[in-house]
């Protein structure tokens, strides 16, 4: 089935879509500027990007939930249901219009409209799919593998997100590494903590509007032609200031510092980037900092926490944080004492979880310690 293209109220390029919603074919482009950063080379659109960013759009197969979904939608994988919102995300401002119809953006947008939480609750396993129900829902567009979903509280979109067993940590997680962004002064989300059918789900407002895109590093990366002399770090900052994003050596700076302390263990291209004005195409600067769930020792047995180990996994510019913090050239906007006391604030945070024993807490506590301690060391 034929379809255009959409940027906001922009057509980009007529499209074929096959059975299963992955882009066939591209007939022709109308605008190519606003074609998805990383799409184009040499001023051409490269097909096989397009469909791969289409495709991106997609809730992974990996997705906790995704697999009875379908099943229960009669459906064999997550791309049948991009076009059942128009691709619509909370994300971006790209969509799909079929062929012929008659539909405006201002008109079905999901930051100025509501949206429908079937999908959602389906992904969360509550309930069945029915002929009443509604697929047109930015849960069709969300990535990662945690459980999650969109909801609409005092006119704000929230995400809410679960955790995994055995321990439930994630969304904990999610909290700590905020308010320690907060303590140092670091752009980032802020997250709480809700409390359903015994597990805890973070929950944070979406930083995207109606007039903005969150455009991820991966695509930045896919701009440019990477020269082999230099590190993915060094061309990624590249990349973006030849956007026009000055400041952004800093801002991924101190990323890597609170990735540092919180022992990240899943900082990826594609959860941090940059974003920019879907209307002028003006990139703002560098995205706040979201997504720190997988940190923290979050499925780690107590008696494998090594906080002091060199060895301890990192990403994505390094293999390890012991190497990776070494990126970092200027710890000047530091105040290390911010940061005095969070043992306690943490602690707090742990407490609210039945899934932690006290001694659990104790090793994650002094391990947030002992990382703190390990960066007042190199300021």
């Amino acid at each position: 089935m034929e379809y255009i293209l959409m940027h906001r109220t922009k057509e980009i390029a007529r499209i074929e879509l096959d059975e299963f919603s992955n882009i066939a074919s591209i007939y022709e482009v109308y605008d190519s500027k606003h074609l998805p950063v990383g799409t184009v080379q040499k001023e051409v659109v490269n097909k096989r990007a397009l469909a791969k960013w289409w495709s991106g759009r997609s809730i992974p197969a990996s997705r906790q939930g995704l697999k009875e979904a379908l099943q229960k939608l009669g459906m064999t994988v997550s791309q049948e249901l991009l076009d059942k919102c128009y691709g619509l995300s909370l994300s971006d401002q790209y969509w799909i219009l079929p062929k012929g119809e008659r539909i405006a953006w201002e008109a079905i947008n999901f930051f100025d409209h509501s949206f429908s939480e079937d999908v959602g609750n389906l992904l969360f396993g509550h309930g069945s799919a029915s002929t009443s129900m509604s697929l047109v829902s930015p849960d069709n567009t969300s990535d990662g593998q945690l459980m999650k979903k969109w909801k609409i509280a005092d006119g704000k979109r929230i995400l809410m997100k679960g955790s995994s067993k055995p321990y439930y940590q994630e969304a904990l997680c999610e909290v700590i590494a905020s308010r320690i962004a907060s303590r140092l002064g670091i752009n980032h989300v802020e997250y709480s903590v809700v409390w359903e059918n015994e597990e805890p789900f973070s929950l944070c407002e979406d930083f995207i509007t109606r007039d903005t895109e969150l455009i991820s590093a991966s695509h930045i990366m896919n701009a440019f032609k990477k020269p082999n002399n230099l590190s993915e770090y060094e061309y990624y900052i590249q990349c973006a200031e030849k956007l026009g994003v000055s400041n952004i050596r800093k801002e991924v700076e101190k990323m890597i510092v609170l990735d540092f302390i919180i022992a990240n263990e899943d900082r990826h291209f594609n959860n941090f980037g940059l974003v920019r004005n879907a209307v002028t195409l003006e990139w703002i600067g560098a995205a706040p900092i979201f997504d720190c769930g997988t940190s923290l020792w979050y499925n780690t047995q107590e008696s494998r926490i090594k906080p002091l180990a060199p060895s301890l996994q990192g990403k994505p510019f390094k293999k390890t944080h012991a190497e990776q913090i070494h990126l970092v050239k200027d710890f000047s906007w530091i105040d290390i004492s911010a940061l005095d006391g969070f043992e306690e604030e943490a602690d707090a945070i742990f407490a609210q979880s039945e899934y932690l024993s006290d001694a659990r807490r104790n090793i994650l506590v002094n391990a947030i310690r002992e990382r703190i301690n390990l960066i007042g060391e190199l300021i």
